[in-house]
């Protein structure tokens, strides 16, 4: 399985600041080393950043991924539209995706979703707790009920999405709110899995639980096949007319 965790890194890469010394790997670095821990062999993980051309995304990247992690938070207007159309098509065709904490504003995920994506929210590093309501859901395998985190952004409702297929998560915060933070769709034949803790102030990525979960959503969401593929300029192709 090839997995690619995307992210925008560019909090971490500010020498002195919280998320540099939480994330000297970056944010990629922690959820890839965390990904190899719980899922071995059974991976391959690529990382890949915005200031890399074309967001490290080119063509060939995104046809050989399986599974694609998506973070990103103060530049989602900068992420090029081409790489989004790439990245949409390819979940059409099958690629999952996972859409982390602030990557609910991205241009992929607000594309697919439909709508604003928006949420109320509040960073003054409360505790979150995570309960599992479908405890029977691949994703929620061997995670704690509830799964704990001590300091975290607070994201509460209304959180402006559809309807999802799935709830796996809602998380309660110690100033009252709850949202919706583990939730599923299928858009063509991809699947989508977004999973809202990891603020880059702290080091929810660490955390073992947390890397469970995303473990856990790569299997959910690799494809059992690969369709919609891009031709040479970068186009879809349509796979009932082909």
């Amino acid at each position: 399985m090839r997995v690619t965790v995307w992210n925008e890194n560019r909090h971490e890469r500010r020498a002195g600041t919280r998320p540099a010394e939480l994330y000297p790997e970056g944010i990629h670095g922690a959820i890839a080393a965390g990904l190899r821990a719980h899922l071995g062999a059974d991976v391959e993980v690529t990382t890949a950043t915005m200031e890399q051309p074309e967001h490290g995304l080119p063509v060939e990247v995104v046809e050989s991924t399986d599974v694609m992690l998506w973070w990103g938070h103060e530049d989602h207007p900068g992420v090029d539209d081409a790489v989004v159309d790439r990245v949409h098509h390819a979940v059409l065709g099958g690629m999952g995706l996972i859409v982390l904490h602030s990557g609910h504003y991205s241009k992929i995920f607000r594309r697919l979703m439909g709508t604003t994506c928006s949420l109320r929210w509040r960073n003054d590093g409360e505790r979150e707790v995570v309960w599992t309501v479908a405890p029977r859901h691949p994703i929620a395998q061997g995670i704690p009920d509830p799964l704990v985190i001590g300091e975290q952004e607070m994201y509460g409702e209304f959180f402006d999405i559809p309807v999802p297929e799935e709830l796996i998560f809602l998380s309660a915060f110690s100033g009252g709110e709850v949202f919706r933070s583990g939730a599923t769709w299928t858009r063509g034949a991809g699947r989508v899995f977004y999973f809202s803790p990891g603020d880059q102030e702290y080091p929810v990525y660490h955390h073992p639980d947390i890397q469970r979960v995303l473990a856990n959503g790569v299997r959910w969401a690799a494809p059992s096949g690969r369709g919609l593929p891009l031709d040479a300029t970068h186009q879809p192709r349509d796979w009932f007319t082909d």
